[in-house]
């Protein structure tokens, strides 16, 4: 039975071996063929792509730099802003200027300007009339619609005495003056010949072809492409540019195409070959080697099986024994090796966690030496340890958005192993846990001294924030405590680096550490006294002194001084703009536009996104200067006691129309309502309704004794629609109705006295 084993242990591995050698072989083939082919094609794609972009440069460049030229000559607009009266100096201006852009390139042909108007032509010499005009032909076609404005399709160009045979050009029209006239068309003639010899230089004849179709199927331009050759070669690529309408087709020419694949597949099948040969010399000589222990492992099967037969009387199949017995033991060892290493990283965690938080602390050494990566120091609680917190700058935009899950995991484990492989550059052992979506902390082991080891720790975050930010494009930023004496010490190290990166906007490059201990100033002192400045900034700023800006730079100064973090400058700033909202948005709409809510708010959210206290302080100092110019325009053209006159003088005038309303004034004044009425309150000490309303009952009092108008008639002249509210309004105000005060004041007082 032992010799049977060993035959069919040797001869079971043939067919799957054979087979298995006859698949490779034959999609290692069909591989290299695909690959050469489709590497080919990605190659003359890429060739492509540059090609078709050059020339979309190119000529887009040509357009730009032409455009801008005419845009920002003034001589254009004086042209065709002067019709009637054509200026001499324009003309010449812009002859110069387009000989002056003909010259500047020498992928132009030429350029002029076509009038309408007066049909005529000015080119780089001076103003011709259409007629004797070289161009003449594309002049009328432009003139009849034939044509509109932007790039024309491949054609002729005459180009008089200065060259007698006609050239191939490329047109593009422009409608004058810019950006949509009617009155002109700037003409640009770019020379066919310069962009096929780019196109020439940038495709090798002696192996591919490039053909150029316009957007009616006509050929525009064949480059190194032969009739034979591109008939018995192969098209790879077709490319389109839309500026133009040109569609690019690229190819490999024939007995150039993949002619190298036969010479490698041959390769394949000498390997084949040799590899098949050594393949069965080598299963003979390894199942003779490892044909002792099966022996030993199928004499005690065949003894349990003896066994098994005198009880049951069948024959078990040996191999689905050892199969069973296999399986059951491999997933026993690997559900024992996978709980072993989940239950070591959740103790490891849990112990950095631990560390940094400063809690179950007992035996912590014991438990350092165990679970840690750190080693060489004892149980005397003598070791010394820096906490250095890492942290993704613009975590959201940067890593977030960008990257999938998978891809944040797969960074995040990058991240770890640069900081361990820098840290061992320079001699320092280290431990690095991630503590949140975009922070990771790092525990180095302290062997040196104090102020060595503090610049290895820097020397190494530094490094890494390089590297990372050169190599991944992710920013980050560290913050480094000071050395801790002792595990049970780490955590003060930790908060004092996390406590750097809340003050990211007061750091001194992406890398800082640690203050020194010492007391700090409170909270609420700190606050109140920024507030303090606020307001006094808010003061200066009202009464338009150019004092503000120092006041800001006091105040900042603050910031930087008592360290406030990030939060808490962000927060300042915010109160500071609503409080100036409250005192200087009433002057003016403009003024309440830029100091609403959500312009506060879109300055906060840019403020937001700096990344340095200098940067949110220029920020702050643009928006306060745009802010301040406009407060000081509304403060002059709309002085205090000027306005304030103006308006009363315009009310005693208009107070009977029915339409003076705050709305009115803000119109006729063009000033807000809410400001009309402040200044009504701040001079007069009453309301804009109650001054109104005074001056009607005055004139209605008058009306009353010295006229026999009606009730009706006299509310119609002090601006009310009908007697009934003249009346109310009246008796609200003098106390009796408009008729028993002419009745009282009519009569003789004896009359009166009879009369009750």
């Amino acid at each position: 039975m032992s010799r049977t084993w060993y035959y069919r242990l040797l001869f079971s591995y043939f067919p799957i071996f054979l087979l298995t050698v006859t698949i490779i072989i034959f999609i290692a083939f069909v591989f290299v063929n695909d690959i050469s082919r489709e590497e080919t094609r990605k190659a003359d794609r890429i060739s492509s792509s540059y090609l078709v972009d050059n020339v979309d440069r190119i000529i887009r460049d040509i357009e730009l730099s032409v455009l801008n030229s005419v845009e920002a000559n003034p001589a254009y607009k004086l042209y065709f802003n002067n019709q009637g009266q054509v200026s001499r100096d324009a003309v010449y201006a812009i002859a110069q200027n387009l000989r002056e852009l003909t010259n500047s390139s020498s992928n132009i042909q030429s350029i002029y300007l076509y009038d309408k108007i007066n049909e005529s032509v000015l080119t780089v010499s001076g103003s011709k009339e259409v007629e004797g005009f070289s161009d003449k032909a594309w002049i009328d076609e432009i003139a009849s619609g034939a044509v509109g404005p932007g790039w024309q399709p491949v054609r002729q160009y005459n180009a008089g005495l200065v060259q007698r045979t006609p050239v191939r050009v490329l047109t593009v029209n422009k409608e004058m003056p810019l950006p949509f006239g009617s009155e002109g068309v700037l003409v640009i003639n770019v020379k066919m010949s310069s962009i096929e010899q780019s196109i020439d230089s940038m495709v090798n004849g002696q192996l591919s072809f490039m053909t150029i179709l316009d957007h009616n199927g006509q050929v525009v331009y064949d480059a190194h492409s032969d009739h034979e050759g591109v008939a018995n070669g192969r098209k790879l690529n077709t490319l389109t540019l839309e500026r133009l309408g040109w569609t690019f087709t690229s190819g490999i020419k024939a007995g150039n195409l993949f002619g190298w694949v036969s010479v490698i597949s041959y390769v394949w099948v000498g390997i084949a070959f040799v590899t098949v040969v050594c393949s069965i010399i080598y299963i003979v000589y390894i199942t003779r080697r490892n044909y002792k222990p099966i022996q030993v492992i199928m004499n005690r099967i065949e003894a349990h099986q003896i066994r098994t037969m005198e009880q049951s009387g069948s024959r078990t199949d040996e191999m689905k024994l050892i199969d069973g017995v296999l399986e059951n033991l491999i997933n026993h060892m690997m559900d024992y090796d996978k709980k072993s290493r989940e239950n070591m990283l959740l103790q490891r965690s849990k112990l950095f966690n631990d560390l940094l938080h400063g809690e179950n602390l007992d035996g912590i050494m014991e438990r350092l030496q165990e679970l840690s990566p750190l080693s060489g120091f004892d149980d005397s609680n003598s070791a010394r340890f820096a906490v250095v917190v890492g942290e993704i700058n613009r975590f959201e935009k940067v890593f977030q958005q960008k990257y999938t899950r998978s891809e944040q995991n797969t960074l995040r484990f990058a991240l770890m192993n640069v900081l361990q492989e820098l840290s061992r550059d320079q001699g320092l052992q280290c431990w690095t846990e991630w503590i949140g979506a975009d922070r990771a902390a790092i525990l180095f082991l302290s062997t040196g001294n104090e102020a060595e080891t503090t610049e290895q720790i820097k020397a190494v975050a530094e490094e890494c924030r390089d590297w990372v930010e050169q190599n991944l494009r992710i920013p980050l930023s560290f913050g480094i405590g000071p050395i801790a004496e002792g595990a049970e010490h780490i955590r003060h190290s930790y908060a004092a680096a996390e406590a750097v990166l809340h003050r990211k906007l007061l750091m001194n490059g992406d890398v800082a550490l640690a203050a020194e201990s010492g007391e700090t100033p409170q909270r609420l002192l700190v606050t109140y006294s920024c507030l303090q400045m606020i307001s006094e900034f808010v003061k200066r700023f009202r009464m338009s002194s150019s004092q503000w800006r120092d006041q800001l730079e006091e105040m900042f100064e603050a910031f930087e001084q008592n360290q406030l973090q990030d939060d808490q400058i962000r927060s300042l700033i915010q109160a500071m703009l609503q409080m100036l909202s409250r005192e200087v948005a009433v002057m003016s709409e403009q003024l309440q536009e830029q100091l609403s809510e959500e312009r506060i708010g879109e300055r906060l959210k840019r403020m937001d996104e700096a990344e340095t206290f200098e940067e949110v302080k220029a920020l702050l100092l643009d928006d306060l200067t745009d802010l301040f110019r406009t407060y000081v325009s509304a403060s002059e053209t709309k002085s205090y006691r000027a306005m304030v006159n103006e308006m009363k003088n315009y009310i005693e005038e208009q107070f009977a129309n029915p339409d003076l309303s705050l709305k009115h004034l803000s119109e006729r004044f063009q000033i807000s309502g809410k400001h009309a009425s402040y200044l009504f309150k701040t001079e007069f000490n009453m309301k804009f309704v109650d001054f109104v309303t005074e001056l009607r009952m005055k004139e209605a009092e008058r009306l009353l004794l010295n006229s026999d108008l009606s009730q009706q008639d006299i509310a119609l002249k002090v601006g009310y629609a009908n007697a009934i509210s003249f009346g109310r309004v009246f008796k609200r105000i003098v106390g009796i109705t408009p008729g028993d005060y002419r009745r009282l004041k009519r009569e003789p007082p004896a009359a009166a006295d009879a009369n009750h």
